[in-house]
C-alpha cells in the first residue's frame, strides 16, 4: 500500500503542476504580473542567457530557480519586474560542433564551403536544443520573456555592444593590459575556462621531466647560502617543470614562504663538479637516496653512480624571497621590467607534492606565473 500511496502522490504533483502552469498559461499571469505595475518603479532583469546548441541540465534549474526567487520577490514588493531572456550564440564551441558536422575544419571555409553558407549552418546549429530549453523554461515554472530574445548573434545586440565601448573608451574607461590566455592552433583563437573544461580536452600523459639548476648570485640577500660550509661550491636553486620548452623565458623562481628548505652540498651527477643546491626538506628523499648518507663528499669519484652529500643548513622559504640568481638561458631579456627579473618570488600556489618546492615562473606561458 505505501508503494502505491507513493505513486499515487507524485501522479497527484503532477498533474496539480500541469494544471497550475495550464491556468498561468491560458490566463497569461506573467504578462499580468508586469502589465498590471505600469507606473510602478522598475527592476529590469536581463538573463545571463544559456547557450541552446547544447541541452539543459540540472544545474540550469538550479541557477534559474535562483534568478526566479530575486524577480518575484521584487515583483511582491511592488516593483514592475521586466524580465527578458535571451541566447547566447557564443562563437567557438559552435563553430567547432559545425565543422564536425560537416566534415571540415577551419582551413575548408572559403574553399569546401562558403563564408555565407557555413556562418547560416551555425546560426541554425545554435539553436539546435531551443525546443528543450523552452520546455523546460515551462516546466520549472520560470517566468521569463522569451517571445522577443535577445540573441547575440544579432546585429542589434552587436552594434550596441560597439556603442558601449565606444562610451567606455570616450570616458577613459578603457586600458591596455597583459593576460595568459590558453589558445588553439587548431581553432586559431584563445580558449574560454569552460572550453577548457569541456569533454576530452585534458587527458593524463606520462612524460619527461627535468630539474634545472639556478645559480645564485653572491650578495647580501644570499649570503647566508654562501657559508664556510658551502666552501668554494657555486650555489644552486633546483627548480622542476614538466615543461621545459618554457625554460628559456624563465623570469623568476617562486618558493613557499611556509614551506622549510634545505641546503645540500653534493655533486652534479652529470658533471661530476662539487654543487651546493637548495629544495625542499619534503622532497629531499626524492633526489638523496638514504643508503648514501653515510658516504663522504671528499671519497666520491667522478663517475661514481652513489653520489654522497651533506645537508648543511635548513630554513624557511621567506628566507628566499629577493635572493638573485643568473639567467638560465641568456638570448632574451624580458619585455619590461627586466631589472627586477631573475630573482626568488613567493607564490601561494607552491606545494611540495612533486618537483622540488621551487616552481620555474615563466609568465608568458601561465596565468598563475603572469600574477605572481
Amino acid at each position: 500500500m505505501a508503494g502505491k500511496y507513493k505513486e499515487f502522490k507524485e501522479l497527484n504533483f503532477a498533474r496539480i503542476a500541469e494544471e497550475v502552469l495550464d491556468f498561468w498559461n491560458k490566463e497569461q499571469i506573467f504578462e499580468k504580473s508586469v502589465t498590471n505595475r505600469e507606473g510602478a518603479p522598475t527592476f529590469t532583469f536581463y538573463e545571463g542567457p544559456p547557450s541552446a546548441n547544447g541541452t539543459p541540465g540540472i544545474h540550469h534549474v538550479m541557477a534559474r530557480t535562483v534568478k526566479d526567487i530575486f524577480c518575484r520577490y521584487k515583483t511582491l514588493q511592488g516593483f514592475q519586474v521586466k524580465r527578458k531572456g535571451g541566447w547566447d550564440t557564443h562563437g567557438l564551441p559552435v563553430e567547432l560542433q559545425v565543422e564536425k558536422l560537416l566534415g571540415i575544419t577551419k582551413d575548408d571555409i572559403g574553399r569546401k564551403i562558403s563564408i555565407e553558407d557555413y556562418n547560416k549552418k551555425c546560426r541554425e546549429t545554435v539553436m539546435m536544443y531551443k525546443d528543450q530549453w523552452d520546455d523546460l523554461t515551462r516546466k520549472m515554472g520560470y517566468w521569463v520573456d522569451l517571445k522577443a530574445p535577445y540573441i547575440t548573434y544579432e546585429k542589434e545586440y552587436i552594434e550596441t555592444l560597439w556603442w558601449i565601448l565606444k562610451e567606455l573608451y570616450d570616458k577613459k574607461l578603457l586600458y591596455k593590459g597583459y593576460t595568459i590566455q590558453p589558445y588553439s592552433p587548431a581553432a586559431g583563437t584563445g580558449l574560454s575556462s569552460h572550453e577548457l573544461n569541456l569533454p576530452g580536452c585534458y587527458k593524463d600523459v606520462k612524460d619527461t621531466s627535468i630539474v634545472a639548476q639556478f645559480e645564485v648570485k653572491k650578495n647580501p640577500a644570499s649570503d647566508f647560502l654562501f657559508t664556510a660550509q658551502a666552501g668554494e661550491r657555486k650555489v644552486y636553486i633546483m627548480a622542476w617543470t614538466t615543461t621545459p620548452w618554457t625554460l628559456p623565458s624563465n623570469t623568476a623562481l617562486a618558493v613557499g614562504e611556509k614551506i622549510t628548505y634545505v641546503q645540500v652540498n653534493t655533486f652534479n651527477p652529470y658533471t661530476h663538479k662539487p654543487v651546493s643546491v637548495v629544495l625542499a626538506k619534503d622532497l629531499f628523499g626524492k633526489y638523496f637516496s638514504d643508503k648514501n648518507k653515510d658516504l663522504k663528499l671528499e671519497d666520491y669519484k667522478p663517475g661514481d653512480k652513489a653520489i654522497p652529500y651533506q645537508v648543511i643548513q635548513e630554513f624557511a622559504g621567506k628566507k628566499l624571497v629577493g635572493v638573485r640568481y643568473e639567467q638560465l638561458m641568456p638570448y632574451l631579456q624580458p619585455l619590461y621590467d627586466a631589472d627586477k627579473a631573475f630573482q626568488v618570488v613567493a607564490g601561494d600556489f607552491v606545494t611540495t607534492e612533486d618537483g622540488t618546492g621551487v616552481v620555474h615562473t615563466s609568465p608568458t606561458f601561465g596565468a598563475d606565473d603572469f600574477r605572481v
